[in-house]
């Protein structure tokens, strides 16, 4: 804690001379002294909202070292790689590292010469690594991405189960456990297996205003993702998810081809391609990483301007957590995702397919149904995102259900027909036939079984084929009808639906729309400007831009280790000619004011003599 402002509390001269911040944001402070105070802390905290500072500075601030459990290589090396560059002694121990590195880096830890080290939770539970830390000083445990602790989670991983073990070999320690993505159940569930029942829970909000987010049916997924990209996000760095590793070598390939820098992630690449391609992500800008889930987790590269679904993810945990990758600046940001029928039967098989067993197959299934809720829903989709999560919100304004609401109408007769094709069918074929039938399509099939010689047979035609789609995928969500993912996809009226014939109620549902798309999102998100900047700020921003490429290029670090876009928007306007001005500026500490002050203004000086 050298060079610390005597006059500053530790917590805060920390936060201004290592991060270069005049404050702490919301419950940051609390979270902070309460750990400090050797307490226990579960945090709720967004991505985005400065989660890691809740326990790094507790680290520096108690005597020892603070252990970082982290569930991915990427995660570890973003976190050590930003802390280094500030002037905090932090390492990872992963499987990453060679053996002469791992032997240097033990040395380090067992010699008091660290703040933090970061590590997998396989690593951390050998008897023999925690034999040697129990000859430690031991800061604190600092749980991270501590939904993968849960079975209600939707990234549960047996290997965080057994961290329970820290209560018994290390009771005075205190644990702070964080994620940004726990509803109700999964933070208690934290609790119970963490021995956190007598921690105080911090949670923050579930809210990120800068995302607008835009769901959409599937027509041509790849075309309407180049119609997005095209007039929102051509000169964007953004993330594209996928169910498959084939769809995401597919969509790779075809972005190279529309003239796009993009590059394929998936488990099925080699971690040494890995590695280059979230590198090339990191440094090079824009970008357009192609993906599975397989990336994402950790990556704090601050101005991801979109995140894109082409298949609708598990549940809402893994929609949030995987948009929020986006907009991490703050700075406004686009969510955008097509989903079909198609997709909801795939998730469904993957679950049925699993060999998880039945009470987390359902927990499963109920998430899901969740998350297909959001998709058709007619009302503001923040909302619903919120409520999930226990949180809550008006309207907001910045979504496309609020820019656009969707109309209802009065489907009573139209859900009466399409249930009837389905009974009348023998409840024996999926979406597509059902459709035809009640088109009164001629199609072979059709034919064969004789279809066309039913009541049912093109009592549908005033409607088009996308119109029944988003009926019976409404119908689907409502529990009118169950897709039997395990015999072909076939339709099956349920109970409800069998309800609904006899009783024949008013049902309402949304009609379908196709919207002019270019008119609904965050057009602010295009640029990679500030709002508001003059053009003399826009020259000087660039030019700022281009010294610290050329700085990161030779430490060959993310440029945004350096420093933020905001960083650079605030030197551009205020246009500092002085170390001592310089410091004013949010994000800059006294380890990166003195390596790099003077590079930046010369900059600044060579701009002011133009």
């Amino acid at each position: 804690m050298s060079g610390i402002e005597a006059s500053l509390p530790a917590p805060l001269g920390i936060l201004k001379n290592f991060y270069g911040y005049e404050s702490f944001r919301g419950e940051q402070a609390k979270i902070v002294d309460h750990v400090i105070k050797g307490n226990n802390a579960l945090v709720v905290m967004p991505t985005g909202a400065g989660k890691s500072l809740c326990y790094q500075i507790p680290s520096i601030c108690r005597e020892g070292v603070g252990i970082i459990v982290s569930p991915l290589i990427a995660l570890m090396k973003n976190q050590v790689d930003a802390l280094q560059q500030i002037g905090i002694k932090a390492a990872a121990l992963n499987s990453s590292l060679s053996i002469e590195e791992i032997s240097q880096i033990q040395s380090q830890l067992f010699n008091e010469e660290l703040d933090l080290l970061y590590i997998a939770p396989e690593r951390l539970l050998t008897e023999s690594f925690l034999a040697r830390l129990r000859r430690l000083k031991i800061a604190l445990f600092a749980i991270d991405e501590a939904h993968c602790v849960s079975q209600w989670g939707h990234d549960f991983r047996p290997d965080y189960a057994s961290l329970s073990i820290l209560i018994e070999q290390f009771p005075t320690t205190p644990r702070i456990a964080l994620t940004a993505t726990a509803d109700e159940l999964t933070q208690e569930d934290i609790k119970a297996r963490l021995g956190l029942n007598d921690a105080s829970t911090f949670i923050s909000g579930f809210d990120r205003p800068n995302i607008f987010y835009h769901i959409v049916p599937a027509d041509n997924p790849k075309q309407q993702l180049l119609r997005f990209i095209n007039k929102n996000h051509r000169d964007n760095s953004g993330i594209v998810y996928c169910l498959s590793r084939k769809r995401v070598e597919e969509i790779a390939c075809w972005l190279e081809s529309k003239g796009f820098s993009a590059l394929p992630y998936h488990a099925g690449l080699s971690s040494g391609v890995r590695q280059q391609h979230q590198d090339r992500f990191l440094k090079d800008d824009p970008i357009i990483m192609v993906a599975t889930i397989a990336f994402g987790m950790g990556i704090d590269k601050p101005n991801v301007r979109f995140v894109a679904h082409l298949n609708i993810p598990k549940n809402i945990e893994a929609y949030y957590q995987e948009t929020g990758r986006g907009g991490r600046d703050g700075l406004p940001t686009n969510a955008w995702m097509t989903y079909s029928l198609r997709d909801s039967v795939m998730q469904r098989d993957f679950i049925e397919n699993s060999t998880a067993p039945e009470l987390q197959k359902r927990i499963w299934h109920k998430k899901l149904d969740s998350l297909l809720g959001l998709c058709e829903a007619a009302s503001c989709r923040r909302q619903i995102l919120l409520a999930y999560f226990g949180d809550s919100c008006e309207p907001c304004g910045h979504c496309d259900n609020c820019r656009h609401p969707p109309k209802t109408f009065d489907a009573t007769i139209v859900v009466q027909k399409a249930l009837s094709c389905v009974y009348r069918t023998g409840q024996r074929f999926g979406v597509n036939h059902v459709i035809a039938v009640l088109r009164g399509g001629k199609n072979a099939r059709v034919q064969q079984f004789r279809h066309d010689q039913l009541s049912t047979f093109g009592i549908g035609q005033d409607l088009s084929q996308q119109a029944w789609r988003s009926i019976f995928r409404q119908l689907i969500v409502m529990g009118y009808i169950h897709v039997d993912a395990q015999t072909y996809n076939r339709l099956i009226i349920t109970e409800k639906g069998g309800t609904f014939l006899r009783e024949r109620k008013t049902l309402l549902l949304s009609e379908y729309r196709k919207v002019d798309e270019d008119t609904i999102f965050n057009k602010k998100a295009r640029s990679r400007g500030a709002e508001g900047a003059s053009e003399d700020e826009q020259v000087l921003f660039e030019a700022l831009r281009l010294k610290r490429l050329e700085i990161a290029q030779t430490q060959n670090l993310p440029p945004y280790l350096i420093f933020h876009d905001s960083t650079l928007w605030t030197i551009a306007k205020e246009v500092p000619t002085s170390l001592k001005q310089l410091s004013q500026v949010s994000g800059i500490g006294a380890v990166k004011l003195e390596r790099y002050g003077e590079l930046f203004l010369q900059v600044t000086a060579a701009h002011h003599q133009r």
